[in-house]
């Protein structure tokens, strides 16, 4: 593994190859003070990036969600994980993750076994706050939705029967207009009357 390379070539550097990789802040003290290649400092800044953004996408999904026990739970296990002091020896990505796998016996157990694990195991307490956030969420639509139906027969009714007094406009008779007309039009003004006789 490349990332296993660069730490390796910084802890020489470092004179710390025997105790394991404990923390993200030993991972960015490796890289600002003990990298000289340029290769693995950016390996190295990559997993510091990654680690930041998975933080920063804790706190937005704190704020956007409002959550209940179980998502607050899980997002506080992330932050926990990705504290950049917390101590991740112990952490180990099972099945169907195969960083561990990848390494041997000896450096799984007592130097890189938990930094290859931070990530996965983060990501899957991600996707499992997903998972129960959408199927709740689901939930509640799917029964506003319900709701909805109930009131969508009456709607359609009126609906159709606009349509259908629209499709069959009835044309307006010649005759009827003229009566329309007769019966609307204003009165003709009559001339003011006049006693017989002659009018200048």
């Amino acid at each position: 593994l490349t990332f296993i390379r660069a730490l390796e070539h910084t802890r020489e550097e470092a004179h710390d190859l025997i105790k394991p990789v404990s923390s993200i802040v030993q991972v960015q003290c490796y890289k600002d003070h003990h990298c000289y290649n340029s290769t693995d400092r950016r390996i190295l800044n990559m997993f510091i990036s990654i680690c930041n953004d998975l933080r920063n996408l804790c706190q937005k999904l704190e704020k956007v969600h409002p959550g209940d026990s179980v998502t607050n739970g899980l997002l506080e296990k992330c932050k926990v994980l990705l504290n950049d002091s917390n101590d991740f020896t112990a952490l180990r990505a099972t099945y169907p993750h195969g960083v561990v796998n990848y390494l041997s016996l000896e450096e799984a157990k007592n130097r890189y076994g938990g930094v290859v694990s931070l990530i996965p195991i983060v990501l899957d307490t991600l996707r499992e706050w997903i998972t129960y956030s959408k199927r709740n969420v689901l939930y509640v639509v799917s029964h506003g939705h319900a709701t909805c139906e109930k009131e969508t027969p009456t709607v359609r009714h009126f609906a159709s029967q606009t349509s259908i007094s629209n499709k069959n406009p009835v044309p307006l008779q010649e005759k009827d207009f003229q009566k329309y007309l007769a019966a609307n039009q204003r009165p003709q003004q009559k001339a003011p009357w006049r006693p017989p006789g002659k009018h200048s």
